[in-house]
């Protein structure tokens, strides 16, 4: 019989890779709603196949035992960070962001944006923004590894650099981003979710938003100043992983741990007032604050003659670790792997122990549950990822 501490709710590297080239097939246009915690599920269709599994890959295991001028001023309360339960935490409007904002959590977000770039191809922007696209805003620019970044598979060159007459602009509520930046490239202290203050004569032609899930509270009024803020005919972008985990066969019925830490985190998130698992409104929150041509791009990865192929289908499945057949999702997965592993720290800590009460012991064995969950090879989880991209009508 297990113990007590084998049971979930008991109380008790960044590594590189090369970069994978890809294509972009058309678009799948239309909104793409999924299931989430406490809303009506919304079933798979009948044509969605299962991810075939590979089951030699079950004897193994991806994971074995990576200022240029602010525009406000970076006083010593913004670097006075909070430190709490082995992590550091954001000063800065102290407590309105759960996650953490120390090395390691930057190593994730960086990951995270690696695996972002498998899925597209190398792509950092889906949107039809053209060679000239102006002003260009990343809210919740995080380490500025997207404003900085290199931009398609065959590129070498960072996003401002591409567009050498657009201004690059990032913002966040953490000074984390690097000092040498390209000279249309700024990072700015601010708090996305405060009222824009924008000049008029200073709008977007182009805005980002990426893994902002379960940082913000009123995504109605930030879509809103997005629509404010573009120039007509303007793009929005909002990349986003749902924080749900699926599987085609038994594995969440297996997995005790995974399965509760995906409702208590969801109810702790939701009583924080922040929901983390929100990636399936995004498209109708989107179209009531005034956007036009909406559209949910998902995608499927597969592989086929060595080639990373990004094809539109309804679904796209990031699988958690190496488990699928298909070389494509493999690859991603090993990826994901990495990434979940560190998740469960990042998004778990502050949520259980400031929202829900725990202690931080019980906190740290359910933490173990879960990672130990995400390293079994016979558990087959993956998630979904949506691109929703948006157009401000002309005026």
């Amino acid at each position: 019989m297990e113990s007590s501490q084998d049971q979930p709710g008991s109380g008790k590297a960044n590594e590189q890779s090369e970069q994978v080239s890809g294509v972009l097939a058309e678009s799948h246009p239309g909104q793409v709603l999924v299931s989430a915690p406490g809303d009506a599920p919304v079933p798979i269709p009948q044509d969605q196949a299962p991810l075939d599994v590979d089951v030699g890959a079950e004897t193994d295991s991806a994971y074995g035992d990576d200022f240029s001028s602010y525009s406000t001023s970076v006083t010593s309360s913004i670097r006075s960070y909070k430190y709490e339960n082995g992590r550091r935490y954001h000063a800065y409007l102290e407590g309105q962001y759960s996650l953490p904002n120390d090395e390691e959590e930057q190593d994730r977000m960086d990951l995270l944006h690696h695996i972002f770039k498998l899925i597209t191809g190398g792509e950092l922007a889906l949107a039809p923004i053209g060679e000239t696209p102006g002003r260009v805003l990343d809210f919740g620019t995080g380490t500025g590894i997207w404003a900085m970044d290199k931009g398609s598979a065959n590129s070498l060159i960072s996003f401002a650099d591409m567009y050498p007459t657009a201004e690059v602009i990032g913002t966040d509520i953490s000074p984390i981003q690097p000092t040498w930046v390209p000279n249309n490239c700024k990072f700015v202290i601010d708090d996305v979710e405060a009222d824009w203050v924008y000049p008029s004569g200073e709008k977007f032609d182009y805005i980002h938003g990426r893994g902002m899930a379960g940082s913000i509270g009123d995504w109605g009024k930030l879509y809103k100043q997005c629509l404010d803020n573009l120039k007509p005919g303007g793009y929005l972008e909002m990349q986003e992983y749902e924080c749900w985990l699926r599987a085609d066969d038994d594995s969440l019925d297996r997995a005790r741990w995974v399965s509760e830490w995906l409702q208590t985190l969801d109810e702790a998130s939701i009583k924080f007032g922040k929901r983390l698992n929100v990636s399936h409104m995004h498209g109708q929150w989107i179209k009531e604050a005034g956007f036009e041509a909406v559209e949910d791009r998902v995608f499927r990865v597969s592989n086929t003659m060595t080639l990373l192929l990004i094809t539109c289908l309804p679904y796209l499945q990031v699988p958690v670790g190496s488990w699928p057949k298909d070389k494509g999702l493999k690859e991603v997965g090993r990826f994901e792997q990495l990434q979940m592993l560190d998740a469960a720290d990042s998004f778990t800590l502050a949520l259980y122990t400031r929202v829900l009460g725990k202690s931080i012991e019980e906190t740290k064995t359910f933490i173990e549950g879960v990672k130990r969950e995400f390293k079994d090879p016979s558990v087959h989880l993956y998630s979904f990822f949506h691109f929703v991209i948006a157009r401000k009508p002309m005026e």
